[in-house]
């Protein structure tokens, strides 16, 4: 290593352990281009269980591109990953060796480039990998100097992040991929805004960054309403996916291109792509002749946007459906997907999902169509004549381009006030049976040519899987959470001497249900017990298994057993369940005469205390073993004071744990909110122990939380 280089090593360790990684990334990343010639690439890291490559930053363009693979696992068949797995630089030197060697990745990217990924190792250790695109122009191999170049760029990535994984702060992804650019001061601020020609300026985000005067007059829009919008979403006759595609074949490929577009009602207009390092820029000119094929299609009836087949884009857009298809749960995810990634591909207003049950069409599901209007349609008895009756009994496509084609075959069809002007009613099989049908419809007349169709009919039985997978989920969701709630107390009894305040979260992964569980029972007239538990799992077997702990401890409750007894009772009978499963519990016995408790403990998190001075602790239970471990375990108890005022902090794990986090600084969190909250109403003492955690959109555990309040009589 050159003293140079060297020194530059030293300067940017200094950087990363003063917290600046991602600037020092950000650098090397913005070199790329003047040092191996690419025009867009990005840095991919390995998660922290190695089992995923997560997309930490991007340079030139490549963030708009990127997003079906910001999260790849390990054994996705894409160059990155190889080049992670196998430790060498992965080439491929063109389009056709990419269909050949990378299929799916030539059918999401059907453009034309070169392409390197790069291992990043320092000291033998593989943190990520580094990928970078050539135009396909390119030559067929690699030069020297570029192979040198990248070797080199690997080594400068890969050292910061082993100084940061050393150091036990390792760099880490934010929410979305960084941009390792210099962005300009804002939309309208280059040259190009000055030129007497119409030209526009597109930035690496897709956005129109100048747009000068007479490039708005030929767009037919003002300057004003272009700047800082996508072309394809200001103007609506651009919105065909053909034309982004251009775009896209011009920045991913890096060479120029050019289209021919009708702006309505007769105006041909020529846009030529000129792609550099900063974005696009366009000139658009009045086309001075369109051919035949061209003005055939638009005397046929087709809109503007429709004029050229689309097949690049609508492929696009499917890939993008079959890997969202892949992570929809419920039903509802399902249509919204294909409302979010079907429509737009081919131009249609709405989509309805129908299925056959008991004899009638039911409707599980639409989007795009105004507020109760299908609701008139759903309980069709199937005995009727209709399209969607018809597609839902008979595996066969339908595809009507016009109203009048439709009412021609169902002349009685009352779904003809639903406002549309075309539909495809695509039936939906799946491990061949006909379980329903997607209706897509189209404010106007749609012509479907036999490539669409044949797209179409395909995407039937993508949609028809996830659909029974989800309609599987949504049974055992529905399932688990009628047992969960029949399980868990509609409502806490009302004890005298005692005020009580109850939480309950439940995680919003996997299926939303699991084993917490709280519960306050009078064992006497003096005396009531407190229990609060969790059971291992987030699915129906952990909620059924909280049910029978649950009950148990209301059996031995009720036999007036001291909380060893209850506790060491429940573990034998799980032991006697030949059940896999563990339970945590905490059990009080209160006597509300003397104002005491006794409290034992089964690896549950240790209760916290309020005092009436102000004074909060946590409570120090000789804990036994979890619940269904050891079937002679014993479980010790303490007695605590309950003098009036005195609250007590039930919970379950959910509340302190997070990924990565402290549990006994969690709890020395919580025991200090306690001290600040201590003294407030009970609900408002809940809330304020919740915190932040009731508002969080991604929990991964329950959350019960249980408290006891000391008071007079």
């Amino acid at each position: 290593m050159s003293p140079h280089a060297s020194s530059r090593s030293g300067h940017e360790a200094a950087e990363v352990m003063e917290g600046r990684g991602l600037a020092v990334l950000a650098r090397i990343l913005r070199s790329v281009p003047d040092r191996v010639g690419a025009h867009l690439g990005g840095l991919y890291m390995l998660s922290e269980d190695q089992r995923l490559l997560e997309l930490v930053m991007t340079f030139g363009a490549a963030r708009q591109f990127t997003r079906p693979w910001r999260h790849v696992g390990m054994t996705a068949p894409i160059p990155v990953v190889e080049a992670v797995r196998t430790g060498r630089t992965v080439w491929v030197a063109g389009p056709e060796e990419m269909a050949r060697r990378y299929p799916s990745v030539a059918v999401a990217m059907p453009y034309s480039f070169c392409l390197a990924a790069v291992p990043l190792v320092a000291q033998g250790t593989t943190y990520g990998a580094l990928f970078v695109l050539w135009p396909a122009a390119h030559p067929s191999e690699l030069s020297p100097g570029e192979r040198d170049g990248l070797d080199a760029l690997a080594r400068r990535l890969a050292g910061p992040l082993a100084v940061a994984a050393r150091a036990g702060r390792p760099i880490r992804p934010g929410p979305s991929p960084a941009v390792a650019e210099y962005r300009s001061a804002g939309p309208g601020s280059t040259m190009a805004a000055r030129l007497p020609e119409g030209v526009c300026e597109i930035d690496l985000d897709g956005r129109l960054a100048a747009v000068t005067p007479a490039a708005a007059g030929l767009l037919g829009e003002p300057v004003d309403r272009l700047l800082g919008v996508r072309p394809w979403e200001a103007l609506p006759w651009l919105r065909d996916p053909v034309y982004e595609y251009h775009y896209r074949a011009a920045v991913i490929g890096g060479q120029s291109t050019s289209f021919v577009a009708l702006r309505p009602p007769d105006r041909w207009l020529s846009f030529q792509l000129f792609p550099d390092a900063s974005g696009v820029t366009v000139r658009v000119v009045e086309a001075a002749e369109v051919t035949g094929d061209a003005k055939a299609g638009r005397r046929a009836g087709a809109p503007a946007e429709r004029v050229v087949h689309t097949r690049p884009g609508a492929l696009y857009h499917l890939l993008h459906l079959a890997g969202a298809l892949t992570e929809a749960v419920s039903v509802q995810d399902v249509v919204g997907m294909v409302s979010e990634q079907i429509l737009p591909a081919f131009g249609g207003q709405a989509v309805a999902v129908l299925m056959a049950e008991g004899g009638r069409l039911r409707i599980v599901g639409h989007r795009g169509y105004p507020p109760g209007l299908v609701d008139q349609f759903d309980s069709t008895p199937l005995t009727e004549s209709t399209p969607g009756v018809q597609a839902s009994t008979n595996p066969v496509p339908a595809f009507f381009e016009t109203r009048v084609e439709l009412e021609r075959l169902y002349p009685d069809r009352h779904e003809t006030q639903d406002g549309m002007a075309a539909w495809a009613y695509l039936p939906l099989v799946t491990s061949g049976r006909l379980i329903g049908t997607c209706v897509l419809a189209f404010a106007e007349p749609h012509r479907f040519d036999v490539e669409e169709r044949a797209v179409l009919t395909s995407l039937g039985g993508l949609i028809a899987q996830a659909l029974d997978r989800a309609r599987l989920y949504d049974t055992k969701l529905l399932l688990a959470h009628g047992l969960q709630e029949s399980l868990l107390p509609h409502a806490l009894p009302t004890v005298p001497s005692l005020e009580i305040a109850a939480r309950y979260l439940p995680c919003t992964e996997d299926m939303d249900v699991g084993g917490d569980f709280y519960d306050l029972i009078r064992v006497g007239a003096d005396t009531v017990a407190v229990v609060i538990g969790d059971v291992q799992g987030h699915n129906v077997n952990a909620a059924a298994l909280m049910g029978q702990v649950r009950t148990a401890v209301r059996a031995f409750a009720a036999a007036d057993a001291d909380p060893s007894t209850v506790l060491a009772r429940t573990n034998r009978l799980l032991a006697d369940l030949d059940t896999t499963l563990l339970a945590s519990c905490s059990y009080l016995c209160v006597d509300l005469v003397h104002r005491e408790a006794r409290l034992a403990n089964a690896g549950h998190p240790v209760p916290l205390r309020y005092d009436p001075d102000g004074r909060a602790e946590a409570l120090e239970p000789l804990t036994g073993v979890v619940l269904n471990v050891d079937p002679a375990a014993e479980y010790p108890q303490i007695r605590v004071g309950l003098p009036v005022g005195t609250t007590l902090v039930l919970y379950t794990d959910g509340l302190i744990e997070t990924p990565g986090g402290d549990l006994d600084q969690a709890v020395a969190e919580l025991t200090a909110t306690l001290a600040r909250h201590g003294g407030e109403p009970l609900d408002r003492l809940a809330d304020a122990l919740v915190g932040r955690a009731g508002h969080a959109q991604h929990r991964t555990d329950d959350i019960a939380l249980l408290l006891v309040r000391s008071v007079p009589r």
